[in-house]
């Protein structure tokens, strides 16, 4: 199997490159200019590609999967209107890029899996939300819902369309999980505001296994919520992790205070409650690698 990957020197993307290299797979890294001046050339192919082209070379024109994961990090910075600007056309441009190079593709990819994010159900409190539930109006679900507009004219192209939903991913060397760890390690951890917002994660592996699946089984279609089935608070959260790291967690950090800090995002991610169900998954009996909190922390802290 040959697969495009964008976004493949992120966390998502270079777990993802590794798992299908080690199984044979034939990868291609669809880097920009400047990722290729600050990566080191790995193994494998690697295209320098601009999304404004609209084009492929033709080495990926036998590709049999894409799996677009490019995007600039929605935590790295306040939303600042210039930030904004960004977080959108990192997105859209780059997925509308794709599709129009797919287009002109004498052999079309069978699937496109194109990330997305749970922030597309907005900020929902203890309401249980599945695949089917609808957006919000805030910024992260406006984001999300274009996003996944641009991923989906792909189907005009009879290309499978999976819609990636990830929830918090939880990794060992990146991600949110050791900047989380930070307070706890000077003996200031603790809850963020009252703690009762829901917090929807997965660990890595399963992400990267979901990915696949997505890839190989041409039942899987639409949105996908990657996150594992046992949703919980930001309190079970940091009771968890204090008691994994061995350190108290006595601190609250006041909402007043999260929002000098970091503005808007502290509303829209921070404090943010979405309890979030895997239902496709369920659907397709996906087993989870980590399907508990505290063994997921448990392994990464090994």
């Amino acid at each position: 199997m040959r697969v495009l990957i964008t976004g493949a020197t992120g966390l998502v993307g270079t777990a993802l490159v590794q798992s299908l290299n080690r199984d044979g797979h034939s990868v291609c890294r669809l880097l920009r200019k400047k990722d290729e001046d600050e990566q080191e050339r790995k193994e494998g192919c690697d295209l320098v590609w601009d999304p404004q082209s609209g084009e492929f070379g033709p080495e990926a024109q036998s590709a049999d999967a894409i799996v677009n994961l490019a995007g600039a990090s929605v935590a790295d910075g306040r939303w600042t209107e210039d930030r904004k600007v960004l977080l959108f056309s990192s997105r859209l441009d780059t997925t509308r890029g794709l599709v129009a190079a797919m287009e002109k593709m004498s052999m079309r990819p069978k699937v496109l899996v194109s990330a997305s994010a749970i922030g597309y159900y907005g900020n929902r409190g203890d309401e249980l939300l599945t695949e089917e539930s609808s957006p919000r109006a805030d910024f992260l679900s406006r984001l999300a819902e274009q996003w996944e507009a641009e991923a989906l004219q792909a189907r005009k192209l009879g290309v499978r369309v999976v819609l990636a939903r990830f929830g918090v991913i939880l990794a060992k060397h990146g991600g949110a999980l050791p900047h989380m760890m930070v307070p706890f390690k000077i003996g200031a951890g603790g809850k963020l505001g009252a703690g009762n917002q829901w917090m929807s994660w997965i660990a890595l592996d399963d992400v990267v296994r979901v990915i696949r699946l997505a890839i190989e089984n041409d039942q899987v279609l639409g949105p996908v919520n990657i996150v594992s089935p046992h949703p919980v608070t930001n309190a079970e959260f940091t009771t968890a992790l204090a008691q994994i790291m061995h350190r108290p967690a006595f601190f609250t950090t006041p909402p007043f205070v999260l929002r000098t800090l970091f503005g808007e995002m502290a509303d829209g991610m921070l404090l943010a409650s979405q309890r979030v169900a895997p239902k496709v998954l369920e659907k397709f009996s996906y087993t989870f690698e980590h399907p508990s909190l505290r063994e997921a922390l448990a392994t990464l802290r090994r």
